[in-house]
C-alpha cells in the first residue's frame, strides 16, 4: 500500500522531475567536460608521440643515408677498385679510425676471396648469386649482437666495379648502433614514456633494457597489431607488458625496421581523472540542493492541483454547481483554475445544446432507414434486370431454330413458286431481313455463351494473313487500301486460332464499315513489352489503324460494352466480342482515337514460353 502512495503520489512525482531537469544538464555537461577532457589529452598525447617519433625516425635514416653514402664513396674510389690488400690495409684501417661506427670493413672479390679484413657469411638479403644492378645498389643486413657486447650491429654491402665496368668485388661493413641508439631511444615522455625498434616480426632491435633485444618480441600484444595489421579503432592499447597505453610508430625508409614511441595511459591521463572527481563532488552537491528546491516547489504546486482533481470528480458526474473552484492566485495556477470554471460552464451549455441535437438527429436516422429501404428496392430491380437479360439469351435460343427453318422453307420454294416481279422484290427483302435476324441472334448466342477454347501455337504472320485474305474483298469493294507489315520476328502465341482469327475479323470488318469508301487499312505487327497481372513480359502487338472519322472521347468507355453501337445497323456485340476474346487469351486490347483522325486498335498477347490461360484478364498497361 506504502508502495502504491508514493507511486501515485504528485509531490513525489514533481520531486523526481525537478531533480531530473536539475541534475540532466549537469550530468550533460559533467560527460561533455571529462569526455572533452580525455579527448583533448588523447589528441596531445597523440600528436606529441607522432611528432617524436617523425623526428626520431627522421634522425635514423638520415643517419642511415650517411652510412650508405659513406661506403658509395669507399667502394668507389680507385683504392678499392685495384683491388690490391697492400693498398686497401692503410686507406680502410684509416676508415676505420676516422668513422668510429664501422666496426669492421672486409673486401670480396667476384669470385668469393677475401682481399682484406674477415670472410662475411651474411652481407644481406640475397647475397649467394647475386647480379648487381649499379655503383648505387646496396646490400643490409638484418640487425645482431657483437659477441662479447650488447652492441646491436648490421653490416651494409656495395658493389666494386674496375674502371671497365667490371664488377670487381664487394665492400663490406659493420656498423655499430649504440652512438645513434642512445639518441633516438632517449625521449622526455614523463616518467613511463619509452621509445624502442623492431622488425617486421616483431623482434626486439633497439630498447632501453638490452636483455630484450633479439631475445623478445611484440607479435603477441596489441602493439603488434596497432603498427602492422590495421589502424586501432581505439587511441588506447595494451602494450607488450600489458600495460594500458597511448603510441605511435613510424617505418624506418628502406629497412624493415619500426620505431614505436609510447607513453602510458595512466600518466598521461592523471589530470583527466582529477578533473572527474571534482565534477563528482559538484554533482553530490547539487543534488541536495536540488532535493531541497525541489520539495518547496512541489508543495507549491500540488494544493491547487489537489482542488482541481475534486472539482473534476464533481465535473464528471454531472455536479456542475460544485465544480466551481475559489481562487485569489493570479500565476499561471490561478490561470490554469479559472479556465476551468470557463470550462465548466459552457460544458454546461453544450450538455443542453446535446440534448437538444439527440433529438433532432433521431428524425435524420429514421429519413435514412427510408433510403435505405429505397436502395434495397434499387438493388433488386438490378438483379431483375440481369434475370431478365437470362431469360433474353434463352429466348434467343428458342427463336433461332423456327427462323432457321423458315428459312430454309422459303429457299427451297423459291424457284417452285411463280412471282410477279412486285412479290419477287418482297420475296428478297423478307430473306434480307431473315438473314439479318439470324445474325443478330447468332452474335447474341456467341456473347452470351462463349465457345470452349483449343489452345495450340499460333504463327501470329500467317494468322493476319490468311485474315486479310478473308476481308481483302470487301476493302476492294469499298475502293479502300488495305496493308500489311510485320516488324522484325514475330514470337508465336498459345491460343485459339479459330477464336482469334474471327476475333481480326470482327475488328477489320468494324474499322472497314467505320471507313466507308476510299480510306486505308493498315494492319501492323511487332514484339512489345506490356505488364499482364503487374509482371513485365513479352507480348505480340497487332495493331489495326483505318482513316475513319474517328471515335467521340465521350465514347471510347463505353465501345467495348454490349448493345453499345453507334452505327444504325450495328447491333453492339463485335467490339464486345472482340475485348472477351482477347481477354479469354490473357491479353488486353487499347483504343487510341481523335475525332476525324482516324482510329488505332492495338491488341497485346502474351507470347511463348508465356502461358496464357482462359479467364486470366490482363491489366490495359503497356510499354
Amino acid at each position: 500500500m506504502f508502495n502504491i502512495r508514493i507511486k501515485d503520489n504528485l509531490q513525489v512525482k514533481a520531486m523526481a522531475l525537478f531533480l531530473l531537469l536539475a541534475l540532466i544538464p549537469l550530468a550533460v555537461l559533467g560527460v561533455f567536460s571529462t569526455m572533452t577532457a580525455d579527448k583533448l589529452i588523447v589528441e596531445m598525447v597523440s600528436s606529441h608521440l607522432q611528432n617524436v617519433a617523425d623526428d626520431k625516425v627522421h634522425l635514423l635514416e638520415r643517419w642511415l643515408s650517411e652510412r650508405r653514402a659513406d661506403l658509395l664513396v669507399i667502394a668507389g674510389s680507385s683504392i678499392l677498385q685495384s683491388m690490391n690488400p697492400e693498398i686497401i690495409s692503410p686507406y680502410l684501417n684509416l676508415v676505420g679510425i676516422h668513422y668510429k661506427v664501422y666496426k669492421e670493413i672486409s673486401v670480396i672479390a667476384a669470385d668469393g676471396s677475401v682481399v682484406f679484413g674477415e670472410k662475411v657469411d651474411d652481407p644481406g638479403p640475397g647475397w649467394q648469386g647475386r647480379t648487381w644492378a649499379g655503383e648505387s645498389d646496396l646490400l643490409m643486413s638484418g640487425i645482431t649482437i657483437v659477441q662479447g657486447s650488447r652492441e646491436s650491429t648490421f653490416r651494409i654491402s656495395a658493389p666494386i666495379f674496375a674502371t671497365d665496368g667490371r664488377h670487381a668485388g664487394t665492400v663490406c661493413a659493420m656498423v655499430g648502433t649504440n652512438m645513434i641508439l642512445n639518441i633516438v631511444l632517449n625521449v622526455n615522455l614523463g616518467k613511463t614514456g619509452e621509445c624502442y625498434l623492431v622488425d617486421s616480426e616483431g623482434t626486439f632491435l633497439a630498447h632501453k633494457e638490452p636483455s630484450r633485444i633479439l631475445a623478445e618480441n611484440i607479435a603477441q600484444s596489441e602493439s603488434f597489431k596497432a603498427i602492422f595489421l590495421a589502424p586501432a579503432s581505439r587511441k588506447t592499447y595494451f602494450d607488450y607488458r600489458g600495460i594500458e597505453v597511448l603510441g605511435a610508430s613510424r617505418e624506418v625508409p628502406g629497412t624493415d625496421w619500426f620505431l614505436v614511441v609510447e607513453q602510458d595511459r595512466d600518466e598521461a591521463f592523471r589530470s583527466a581523472d582529477l578533473l572527474k572527481r571534482y565534477v563528482y563532488a559538484t554533482m553530490v552537491f547539487s543534488v541536495l540542493c536540488a532535493a531541497f528546491l525541489a520539495l518547496s516547489i512541489s508543495r507549491y504546486l500540488v494544493r491547487p492541483i489537489k482542488q482541481l482533481s475534486d472539482a473534476a470528480n464533481h465535473l464528471a458526474r454531472g455536479d456542475f454547481d460544485k465544480a466551481v473552484l475559489q481562487t485569489r492566485r493570479r500565476d499561471e495556477i490561478g490561470l490554469l483554475l479559472t479556465g476551468f470554471n470557463n470550462m465548466a460552464a459552457q460544458l454546461k451549455e453544450r450538455q443542453v445544446l446535446l440534448e437538444n441535437e439527440v433529438g433532432m438527429k433521431d428524425a435524420r436516422l429514421t429519413q435514412t432507414d427510408a433510403m435505405l429501404a429505397q436502395s434495397r428496392l434499387a438493388v433488386a430491380r438490378s438483379e431483375k434486370l440481369a434475370a431478365l437479360g437470362r431469360m433474353g439469351a434463352g429466348v434467343t435460343h428458342e427463336i433461332r431454330t423456327p427462323l432457321t427453318s423458315i428459312k430454309l422453307f422459303l429457299e427451297s420454294v423459291q424457284g417452285d413458286i411463280e412471282t410477279s416481279p412486285e412479290n419477287e422484290e418482297d420475296f428478297k427483302v423478307a430473306m434480307r431481313q431473315i438473314r439479318r435476324i439470324e445474325k443478330t441472334i447468332n452474335r447474341f448466342l456467341d456473347f452470351a455463351k462463349p465457345q470452349e477454347l483449343s489452345f495450340s501455337l499460333v504463327d501470329v504472320e500467317a494468322l493476319i494473313d490468311e485474315t486479310l485474305s478473308v476481308v481483302r474483298p470487301m476493302a476492294i469493294k469499298q475502293e479502300c487500301s488495305l496493308q500489311m507489315e510485320i516488324f522484325g520476328e514475330l514470337r508465336k502465341i498459345r491460343g485459339d486460332k479459330k477464336l482469334l482469327e474471327e476475333t481480326l475479323i470482327n475488328l477489320l470488318v468494324n474499322s472497314l464499315e467505320a471507313i466507308g469508301s476510299k480510306g486505308r487499312l493498315d494492319v501492323t505487327a511487332r514484339m512489345d513489352s506490356c505488364r499482364i497481372n503487374g509482371r513485365p513480359i513479352p507480348c505480340v502487338r497487332v495493331a489495326v489503324a483505318d482513316s475513319g472519322p474517328g471515335i467521340a472521347k465521350e465514347s471510347i468507355q463505353n465501345i467495348f460494352d454490349p448493345f453499345f453501337t453507334t452505327k444504325p445497323s450495328g447491333t453492339g456485340l463485335g467490339l464486345s466480342l472482340v475485348h472477351s476474346a482477347v481477354q479469354s487469351h490473357g491479353g488486353f486490347i487499347h483504343v487510341q482515337s481523335e475525332p476525324g483522325s482516324g482510329t488505332v486498335f492495338s491488341i497485346f498477347l502474351p507470347s511463348e514460353p508465356h502461358r496464357n490461360f482462359a479467364g486470366e484478364h490482363g491489366q490495359d498497361t503497356y510499354n
